[in-house]
Protein backbone atom coordinates (compact mmCIF):
# COMPACT_ATOMS: atom_id res chain seq x y z
CA UNK A 1 0.00 0.00 0.00
CA UNK A 2 1.24 3.47 -0.91
CA UNK A 3 0.06 7.05 -0.38
CA UNK A 4 0.95 8.81 -3.62
CA UNK A 5 3.44 11.09 -1.87
CA UNK A 6 6.66 10.80 -3.85
CA UNK A 7 9.82 10.24 -1.82
CA UNK A 8 12.42 10.75 -4.52
CA UNK A 9 13.09 10.83 -8.23
CA UNK A 10 15.25 8.17 -9.81
CA UNK A 11 17.07 8.07 -13.13
CA UNK A 12 17.01 5.02 -15.37
CA UNK A 13 20.66 4.01 -15.86
CA UNK A 14 20.33 0.69 -17.67
CA UNK A 15 17.65 -1.33 -19.47
CA UNK A 16 18.14 -5.03 -20.19
CA UNK A 17 15.75 -7.29 -22.09
CA UNK A 18 15.55 -10.93 -21.00
CA UNK A 19 12.94 -12.86 -22.93
CA UNK A 20 9.69 -10.95 -22.46
CA UNK A 21 10.94 -9.39 -19.21
CA UNK A 22 12.77 -6.08 -18.91
CA UNK A 23 15.20 -5.24 -16.10
CA UNK A 24 15.48 -1.55 -15.18
CA UNK A 25 18.43 -0.29 -13.14
CA UNK A 26 17.68 3.01 -11.42
CA UNK A 27 19.88 5.41 -9.49
CA UNK A 28 18.19 7.37 -6.73
CA UNK A 29 18.72 8.90 -3.27
CA UNK A 30 16.74 6.04 -1.67
CA UNK A 31 18.36 3.13 -3.55
CA UNK A 32 20.93 2.62 -0.78
CA UNK A 33 18.18 2.20 1.81
CA UNK A 34 16.27 -0.46 -0.13
CA UNK A 35 16.35 -4.23 0.34
CA UNK A 36 16.01 -7.05 -2.14
CA UNK A 37 12.35 -8.26 -2.26
CA UNK A 38 11.10 -4.84 -1.16
CA UNK A 39 8.11 -3.34 -2.98
CA UNK A 40 8.62 0.13 -4.41
CA UNK A 41 6.24 2.16 -6.56
CA UNK A 42 7.88 3.32 -9.81
CA UNK A 43 5.66 5.89 -11.56
CA UNK A 44 2.87 4.33 -9.49
CA UNK A 45 3.69 0.77 -10.55
CA UNK A 46 4.49 -1.58 -7.67
CA UNK A 47 7.73 -3.42 -8.55
CA UNK A 48 9.97 -5.71 -6.53
CA UNK A 49 13.64 -4.85 -5.97
CA UNK A 50 15.68 -7.76 -7.36
CA UNK A 51 19.23 -6.38 -7.12
CA UNK A 52 21.16 -3.65 -5.32
CA UNK A 53 24.42 -1.98 -6.24
CA UNK A 54 26.28 1.19 -5.32
CA UNK A 55 23.55 3.83 -5.37
CA UNK A 56 21.30 1.86 -7.71
CA UNK A 57 18.56 -0.75 -7.56
CA UNK A 58 17.14 -3.04 -10.21
CA UNK A 59 13.52 -4.04 -10.77
CA UNK A 60 11.93 -6.35 -13.32
CA UNK A 61 8.81 -5.69 -15.37
CA UNK A 62 7.01 -8.63 -16.95
CA UNK A 63 5.24 -8.47 -20.30
CA UNK A 64 1.81 -7.81 -18.71
CA UNK A 65 3.19 -4.86 -16.74
CA UNK A 66 4.83 -3.41 -19.84
CA UNK A 67 1.52 -3.63 -21.73
CA UNK A 68 -0.56 -1.95 -19.02
CA UNK A 69 1.80 0.86 -17.98
CA UNK A 70 4.15 3.44 -19.48
CA UNK A 71 7.26 1.51 -18.42
CA UNK A 72 7.80 0.44 -22.01
CA UNK A 73 8.27 4.12 -22.89
CA UNK A 74 11.24 4.48 -20.53
CA UNK A 75 14.73 5.00 -21.91
CA UNK A 76 18.13 5.52 -20.30
CA UNK A 77 17.93 8.91 -18.60
CA UNK A 78 14.17 8.80 -17.94
CA UNK A 79 13.13 10.33 -14.62
CA UNK A 80 10.98 8.03 -12.45
CA UNK A 81 8.83 8.88 -9.40
CA UNK A 82 9.62 6.59 -6.43
CA UNK A 83 7.75 5.76 -3.24
CA UNK A 84 8.40 3.02 -0.71
CA UNK A 85 5.42 1.21 0.82
CA UNK A 86 3.76 3.12 3.65
CA UNK A 87 4.33 2.16 7.27
CA UNK A 88 1.35 1.00 9.31
CA UNK A 89 1.85 3.85 11.80
CA UNK A 90 2.43 6.57 9.19
CA UNK A 91 0.12 9.46 8.34
CA UNK A 92 -1.84 8.95 5.13
CA UNK A 93 -0.94 12.29 3.54
CA UNK A 94 -2.17 11.41 0.04
CA UNK A 95 -4.79 8.71 -0.51
CA UNK A 96 -4.83 4.91 -0.52
CA UNK A 97 -2.80 3.74 -3.51
CA UNK A 98 -2.16 0.08 -4.33
CA UNK A 99 0.53 0.47 -6.96
CA UNK A 100 -1.68 -1.42 -9.44
CA UNK A 101 -1.96 0.65 -12.61
CA UNK A 102 -5.48 0.62 -14.07
CA UNK A 103 -4.83 2.39 -17.36
CA UNK A 104 -2.68 4.91 -19.12
CA UNK A 105 -3.57 8.40 -20.30
CA UNK A 106 -2.01 10.81 -22.76
CA UNK A 107 -1.09 14.33 -21.76
CA UNK A 108 -2.85 16.68 -24.18
CA UNK A 109 -1.82 20.07 -22.81
CA UNK A 110 0.44 21.71 -20.23
CA UNK A 111 -0.54 25.22 -19.14
CA UNK A 112 1.51 27.49 -16.92
CA UNK A 113 -0.79 29.59 -14.77
CA UNK A 114 0.87 32.21 -12.56
CA UNK A 115 3.09 29.94 -10.45
CA UNK A 116 1.28 26.64 -10.92
CA UNK A 117 0.75 24.22 -13.79
CA UNK A 118 -2.37 22.62 -15.24
CA UNK A 119 -2.03 19.31 -17.04
CA UNK A 120 -4.83 17.96 -19.19
CA UNK A 121 -5.18 14.27 -20.04
CA UNK A 122 -7.20 12.03 -22.33
CA UNK A 123 -7.96 8.43 -21.36
CA UNK A 124 -10.40 5.60 -22.09
CA UNK A 125 -13.09 5.72 -19.37
CA UNK A 126 -14.86 2.57 -18.21
CA UNK A 127 -17.62 1.83 -15.70
CA UNK A 128 -15.05 0.76 -13.10
CA UNK A 129 -12.60 3.59 -13.68
CA UNK A 130 -14.46 6.64 -12.48
CA UNK A 131 -13.24 10.18 -11.98
CA UNK A 132 -15.19 12.73 -9.99
CA UNK A 133 -14.51 16.44 -9.61
CA UNK A 134 -12.32 17.05 -6.54
CA UNK A 135 -11.82 13.29 -6.16
CA UNK A 136 -8.45 11.54 -6.05
CA UNK A 137 -6.42 10.02 -8.86
CA UNK A 138 -2.86 8.73 -8.94
CA UNK A 139 -0.79 9.86 -11.94
CA UNK A 140 2.69 8.36 -12.31
CA UNK A 141 2.48 7.54 -8.62
CA UNK A 142 1.50 11.07 -7.52
CA UNK A 143 -1.68 11.54 -5.49
CA UNK A 144 -3.60 14.39 -7.12
CA UNK A 145 -7.01 16.05 -7.11
CA UNK A 146 -9.18 15.69 -10.22
CA UNK A 147 -10.24 18.92 -11.94
CA UNK A 148 -13.11 19.15 -14.44
CA UNK A 149 -13.56 15.53 -15.55
CA UNK A 150 -15.69 15.61 -18.72
CA UNK A 151 -16.12 12.56 -20.93
CA UNK A 152 -12.68 11.12 -21.66
CA UNK A 153 -10.72 14.13 -20.41
CA UNK A 154 -9.70 15.61 -17.08
CA UNK A 155 -7.13 17.98 -15.59
CA UNK A 156 -4.94 18.26 -12.52
CA UNK A 157 -3.21 21.25 -10.97
CA UNK A 158 0.42 21.01 -9.86
CA UNK A 159 2.02 23.23 -7.23
CA UNK A 160 5.69 24.27 -7.54
CA UNK A 161 6.90 21.74 -4.93
CA UNK A 162 5.32 18.80 -6.76
CA UNK A 163 6.57 20.14 -10.09
CA UNK A 164 10.18 20.31 -8.85
CA UNK A 165 10.20 17.01 -6.91
CA UNK A 166 8.52 14.69 -9.45
CA UNK A 167 8.81 13.93 -13.13
CA UNK A 168 5.95 16.31 -13.91
CA UNK A 169 8.62 18.86 -14.82
CA UNK A 170 9.58 16.61 -17.77
CA UNK A 171 6.00 15.83 -18.83
CA UNK A 172 4.97 17.20 -22.21
CA UNK A 173 1.93 16.98 -24.47
CA UNK A 174 1.92 13.56 -26.14
CA UNK A 175 3.57 11.76 -23.21
CA UNK A 176 1.85 8.73 -21.71
CA UNK A 177 1.27 8.44 -17.93
CA UNK A 178 0.12 5.71 -15.56
CA UNK A 179 -3.30 6.05 -13.90
CA UNK A 180 -4.60 4.39 -10.76
CA UNK A 181 -8.17 5.26 -9.90
CA UNK A 182 -9.41 5.64 -6.34
CA UNK A 183 -9.84 2.17 -4.79
CA UNK A 184 -12.97 3.21 -2.87
CA UNK A 185 -14.57 4.43 -6.07
CA UNK A 186 -13.68 1.19 -7.82
CA UNK A 187 -15.32 -0.88 -5.08
CA UNK A 188 -18.46 1.27 -5.20
CA UNK A 189 -18.63 1.00 -9.00
CA UNK A 190 -18.22 -2.78 -8.80
CA UNK A 191 -20.92 -3.12 -6.14
CA UNK A 192 -23.31 -0.92 -8.14
CA UNK A 193 -22.71 -3.04 -11.23
CA UNK A 194 -23.41 -6.28 -9.36
CA UNK A 195 -26.49 -4.78 -7.72
CA UNK A 196 -27.84 -3.62 -11.09
CA UNK A 197 -27.56 -7.18 -12.43
CA UNK A 198 -29.79 -8.49 -9.61
CA UNK A 199 -32.67 -6.03 -10.05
Amino acid sequence: MFTGIIEASGEVREIKQEGTNVHFTIASPISGALKVDQSVAHNGTCLTVVKLDEGTHTVTAIEETLKRTNLGDWSVGSLVNLERAMKADARLDGHMVQGHVDATAVCTEVETRDGSWYYRFKYQPTEEHLLVDKGSVCINGVSLTVVEPVGDRFSVAIIPYTYEHTNFKDLEAGDRVNLEFDIIGKYIARYAHLYAQKV
